[in-house]
């Protein structure tokens, strides 16, 4: 079964429609989502505002992007240090002031 992407727009909206006393199994029903996927979005968008969610939204594409920051400086912090421990120095740990080069 192909699988259907809803934008947080979209399942805000879908939550917003248990507020008018609708029930949940006719929300899901109406729209083909199953009721373990709406509560999974309850609880991760249940008290957010459309404002709120496209903030969220933001906040982690921006994580996203500092997450492989971080792993591609790490990897440089990596490959600087090999040299030095293949030249037969002390590890950059053991000396702090001293640098290989």
């Amino acid at each position: 079964m192909k699988r259907k992407r809803y934008t947080t727009e979209q399942i805000i909206g879908i939550l917003r429609q248990a507020d008018t006393g609708k029930t949940v199994q006719e929300i899901c029903r109406s729209n083909n989502v199953s009721e373990q996927t709406f509560y999974r979005w309850r609880k991760k968008y249940g008290n957010l505002e459309l404002a709120d969610a496209k903030r969220f939204k933001e906040l982690e594409k921006e994580n996203t992007e500092l997450k492989k920051l971080l792993a591609d400086q790490m990897l440089k912090n990596q490959v600087m240090r090999k040299p030095c421990q293949k030249s037969g120095e002390p590890k950059a740990e053991e000396v702090s002031s001293k640098r290989c080069g």
